[in-house]
């Protein structure tokens, strides 16, 4: 009966908030008018709650898996502990549970002081769910807010996650949630030749692709070692098209704190194959970006040490770059595509070219042609006709496991 009256309070609470959501808000508030919210597939308790009754469930999650009315929203994982769901532990991605740990930081398992759960890592020397971590669940859960860049590392987790379901007999159920840079593709595809944890497949730095369109993906092109497949079930968002600019909730990762940043983020984070800083540990972190041997630079910054960024690149050291905070979101809804001009002209003005690319850069662009493309003086619409025909061979791919209408 608690169970019950949870729901009817959380039908009641989304409706009045879609009312008030009808009202015209800042940009910053409301990325897209819409006749009906949008609906993640976490909320859609009907669909899925069945599936966890009476089994032990693991939660794939951090801080990005909430439900119920915005700014009032509960974690699902307290959620489903109020509907009496045996949740019996939690496995963390990159930036821990709570999503405060650095990028790369090392995250700890342990146990959640909230709910007294025992944390899982999946970040770190485990990337890969155990034997043991799964022998004593029945399903697990998967919900975490992505960002639609190849080299966001919670898409190589999903991937070791099915792994381990296919080779482990569990079930996973995905609860999709919208993807804020799903209205576009464009990147040179990966060449598995360079396959690492940030950058698994063969598909474009922005692939348009939602989280649960993706683990269909993996499973229907037997990405997953020895071409296993898991029993997957996705869980839809309702009232969502590839169309839409959707504003995420909560901030996905430490240093993505707003929708510019996560715009600009499948741009800037070449960067961070380079000795340039894209402003960790400054208040606009991948919204600027400097070197302070950038002569061109008119805008000046210096980054400090923070939560989230407690050792950035060129601590306290002033930079000189271009601060691109102010672009409103009309500029990338008709761009659609990378911007490669930043990147060209950092590397034409650094004063020491053989030092301007690390071996990280290879990892992060999946391939050594837009690293000699640039050194070679090719220009952005150069290098982007480069990359065209595997960019149509994936999107005929990509169109196989769609689940929301594509954007023209």
């Amino acid at each position: 009966m608690n169970g019950l009256k949870f729901l009817l309070c959380f039908s009641l609470g989304f409706l009045l908030t879609a009312c008030i959501n009808a009202e015209q808000k800042p940009l910053e508030q409301q990325e897209q008018p819409q006749t009906k919210p949008i609906v993640v597939g976490a909320e859609r308790f009907d669909q899925y709650l069945e599936k966890l009754k009476g089994k032990n469930v693991g939660m794939v999650v951090n801080q990005t898996s909430l439900v119920g009315a915005p700014y009032k929203e509960t974690h699902l994982v307290d959620s489903l502990l109020k509907l009496k769901i045996s949740v019996k532990k939690i496995l963390t991605p990159e930036h821990g549970f709570r999503g405060t740990a650095d990028a790369g930081e090392k995250v700890k398992s342990g146990i959640d002081e909230k709910t007294g759960l025992p944390l899982v890592s999946l970040y770190g020397n485990n990337k890969k769910p155990t034997s043991e971590n799964l022998n004593d669940l029945d399903v697990l859960v998967f919900d975490i807010q992505d960002v639609g860049a190849r080299f966001y590392t919670y898409i190589s987790t999903l991937h070791f996650v099915m792994e381990a379901c296919a080779e482990n007999d569990k079930e996973l159920i995905v609860l999709d949630r919208p993807n804020p840079n799903g209205f576009y593709i464009d990147g040179p595809v990966l060449d598995t030749a360079y396959r690492s944890f940030v950058g698994m497949h063969p598909v474009p730095v922005v692939h348009g692709m939602t989280i649960g369109e993706y683990a269909k993906m993996l499973n229907g092109e037997k990405w997953l070692k020895n071409g296993a497949q898991c029993k997957l079930t996705v869980i839809a968002c309702e009232n969502y098209d590839h169309s839409m600019l959707y504003k995420v909730r909560v901030k996905p990762s430490p240093n993505l704190p707003n929708m510019t940043a996560m715009y600009l983020y499948p741009s800037l984070c070449f960067f961070e194959g380079t000795p340039v800083s894209v402003g960790r540990g400054t208040d606009k972190p991948f919204q600027i970006i400097g070197h302070p041997d950038f002569a061109a630079g008119t805008f000046t910054f210096t980054p400090k040490s923070m939560e989230g960024a407690k050792e950035p690149p060129l601590k306290d050291v002033q930079c000189k770059g271009i601060d691109l905070s102010t672009l409103q979101r009309d500029y990338f809804l008709k761009r659609k595509s990378l911007n490669l001009e930043w990147l060209i002209e950092f590397y034409q003005k650094f004063p020491n070219k053989e030092k301007f690319f690390t071996p990280f850069f290879t990892k992060l662009t999946g391939t050594t042609e837009l690293q000699k493309q640039i050194e070679q003086g090719k220009s952005e619409d150069e290098i982007r006709a480069s990359w065209m025909l595997e960019l149509e061979q994936f999107k005929n791919v990509r169109m196989k496991y769609l689940l929301y209408a594509d954007f023209e």
